[in-house]
């Protein structure tokens, strides 16, 4: 049966109407349109919603609207919310509306998983499983303003009519080959508030700073807490602020005055009387940090050529268990989880867990142990794993 409601809600009472008649649907398919080019924190600027017999779009913008309907929606257990990429849609509803919907089925995640390569986009997904071509001539629109065109909402539409297909195709796989657990792991994950609550002390860990110097990561750890801290109190971009590169400048030569913050050549901005007491401030505290209390400096140099063959092997191992399971590679170990099992047969990363240990774990540790072999076969045509 297919209701005719109305394709862009704008008021509470027809948004409550909307979701009492999904409350009863298996699943509905859900995207949003936002803008966060200025600030922090992601602005929502249109909800796109699809049951199986009816899509809106709703207008968190629109004056007096009220969206608790569509949180309690999001909160049914009985009503699987499917998205395609769902972690910035689901860190926007964490902080708009305080809680994680739940439960999730992400077809990213599941292509993954099905073998569609690593983090495949929605119109190569729907290309292949809804038979279906996008217009994305509205990809670059600025849904913050108003009124929305009907162009621009058939076009945020597409983003959940053709995920039902999808998700449905997908699910479908995932049961046949008995990899429906795998999934349920990664959706434990992205529904898991710690996995979007970022510590200020540990930004730092995403600045990629090439050095060995434990003193260094000291000052740029008390720095990028500061940025974090100060980009989400005036909800700007951490760029906005300062620049990454700004930040390894300014670790490196830690300032102490502000003048010494006028003659950075990428960090002058940051003598202003917004900024400077808080800079110095995050640069004097690093600077006194005892070295027992420096962030650990990885092992791997290029004078330590044994973690780094290790690393190749590792690498060539994962491709051939990917392609060997039809799994997108990334999603059975990432650069960093490689990294960490060449250094160490008891790292704390997802390949040494679950799925992904029988997978790919096990086997990693036995090549490190000398009991796997990767060598040519058939006359140098085919890679292949040996024991020994």
């Amino acid at each position: 049966m297919t209701h005719d409601a109305p394709v862009l809600i704008s008021d509470t009472n027809t948004l409550i109407e909307f979701c009492n008649r999904q409350a009863s649907a298996d699943f509905v398919t859900v995207d949003t349109e936002f803008m966060r080019e200025t600030t922090f924190w992601a602005k929502l600027c249109l909800i796109q919603v699809a049951g199986p017999d009816e899509a809106v779009c709703i207008d968190p913008l629109a004056p007096g609207i009220n969206l608790k309907p569509l949180y309690a929606l999001f909160a049914n257990e009985k009503v699987l919310k499917v998205f395609h990429a769902a972690r910035q849609d689901l860190e926007i509803f964490l902080h708009e509306g305080g809680a994680l919907p739940h439960p999730v089925f992400d077809t990213q995640v599941a292509a993954m998983v099905c073998g569609f390569g690593d983090q495949v986009g929605y119109e190569t997904l729907v290309a292949k499983l809804a038979d279906a071509k996008l217009d994305k001539s509205q990809r670059f629109t600025d849904w913050s303003r108003r009124p929305l065109t009907d162009r621009q909402v058939k076009y945020a539409l597409s983003d959940v009519t053709h995920l039902r297909k999808a998700y449905q195709a997908l699910a479908k796989r995932l049961d046949r080959t008995g990899r429906t657990a795998w999934l349920k792991e990664e959706m434990e994950i992205l529904v898991n508030e710690n996995t979007y609550r970022l510590d200020p002390k540990d930004a730092w860990t995403r600045i990629k700073a090439r050095t060995r110097s434990g003193r260094m990561l000291a000052v740029l750890r008390e720095l990028a807490t500061w940025r974090e801290e100060t980009a989400r109190a005036l909800d700007w971009p951490r760029g906005r602020i300062a620049k990454d590169d700004a930040l390894l400048e300014l670790a490196a030569h830690p300032p102490s005055t502000i003048d010494d913050l006028k003659r950075s050549r990428l960090a002058k901005q940051l003598a202003s009387e917004r900024f400077a007491n808080g800079v110095l401030g995050a640069a004097k505290r690093g600077a006194a940090i005892p070295e027992s209390e420096w962030p650990p400096v990885p092992d791997m140099d290029s004078g330590n050529m044994g973690p780094r063959a290790v690393v190749e092997l590792l690498r060539l191992l994962l491709k051939l268990k990917s392609e060997q399971h039809n799994v997108a590679s990334r999603l059975i170990a990432t650069s960093e989880d490689v990294d960490a099992i060449a250094l160490s047969d008891t790292a704390d990363v997802p390949a040494l867990h679950g799925w992904r240990r029988e997978l790919f774990g096990e086997d990693a540790l036995r090549l490190k142990r000398g009991e796997l072999a990767i060598a040519l076969s058939d006359n140098g045509k085919k890679i292949e794993i040996f024991p020994r």
